[in-house]
């Protein structure tokens, strides 16, 4: 309940809202700011989507296609469609949006990096961008690896050469989260590959996104479509892949929503976390909306649910 005041010439009327919105109240209960005074909330929550956990916007038959989902607005800083926005999810390989956002905060892009055995040590039905041990290329190179094929690969790689090792990267990884308000994650790999304690939130993931989308060359990456990377393997020849985009968007194979641009985004897929996009668009205002699926039960069930909500609530 809130309060305000009405000035008239009859003097001041106190009106009490029954519906009003406590920013420190709700920001503290999912998590959002723990510990933060009214005031460095304010300065934190002014650039940000604040939304409580009420499920809004769709129907009895789209919102079965998957467990969570969302829309949200960033000019408006409003969640316009939404669904279990707070509830802890395995994110699979949408978890590279966070490495790649770190990789660019400690790393030099132009930095050389040679790929150790343990990064090409992926299982035989790992997503991989075709590494082998001994090849040097750049960071900026592995950075495209990571996002467009999602090689699990290239994250070891990035892991090992910004923190030494994996599960030194994935300190600076929750830090990150922390640091941006995603309280309700925690990672334990860079690459998203399963583990019970390896998890997040929709409402978390759209604050890694968020960040992440405001770095030039995070975003040049995302809209990428297909990439050349030319570099030395371990015999010193030079060589060369062509590496291209998992979102369906990009690739043609999907139509994209009506009176929206999708920018770019990060599909993710494991059998306990079913399939998962996060995706940077913009709509017919040139406004950005940031839009996320978790836990749909087909691919083509994970785009449906996408385009639907895109069509019906990004502009």
């Amino acid at each position: 309940m809130g309060l305000i005041f009405l000035v008239s010439g009859c003097g001041k009327k106190e009106i009490e809202l029954e519906s009003a919105y406590d920013l420190l109240e709700t920001s503290t209960k999912y998590g959002i700011t723990e510990g933060k005074s009214a005031q460095s909330l304010e300065f934190f929550a002014k650039d940000l989507v604040v939304s409580d956990e009420e499920n809004l916007g769709l129907n009895e038959n789209t919102e079965n296609l998957a467990e969570a989902a969302g829309v949200f607005r960033i000019d408006q800083k409003e969640a316009v469609c939404k669904k279990n926005i707070y509830e802890k999810l395995y994110p699979a390989s949408t978890t590279k949006i966070l490495t790649a956002y770190v990789a660019l905060k400690e790393g030099n892009l132009d930095d050389v990096v040679t790929v150790s055995a343990n990064a090409v040590d992926q299982s035989w039905d790992s997503s991989v961008c075709g590494l082998k041990e001994g090849d040097q290329m750049t960071l900026r190179d592995l950075l495209y690896g990571l996002m467009l094929c999602s090689g699990n690969d290239a994250a070891v790689a990035i892991a090992e050469h910004i923190s030494g090792s994996v599960e030194e990267f994935v300190v600076l990884m929750n830090a990150q989260a922390q640091e941006l308000g995603a309280s309700s994650s925690h990672f334990v790999t860079a690459n998203g590959l399963h583990d019970e304690e390896h998890y997040t939130t929709v409402y978390d993931m759209y604050l890694i996104m968020n960040a992440a989308v405001q770095d030039e060359t995070f975003l040049e990456i995302l809209k990428t479509a297909n990439y050349t990377v030319n570099y030395t393997d371990a015999a010193g020849s030079e060589t060369s892949q062509e590496w291209a985009t998992t979102n369906q968007y990009l690739t043609g194979e999907k139509e994209t929503p009506e009176n929206v641009s999708v920018i770019g985004g990060k599909t993710g897929t494991t059998k306990e976390a079913g399939y998962c996009l996060v995706q940077y668009n913009e709509n017919k205002e040139k406004e950005p909306v940031i839009s996320i699926v978790f836990k749909a039960d087909t691919r083509n069930n994970m785009y449906q649910l996408m385009g639907e909500m895109l069509n019906n609530f990004a502009n």
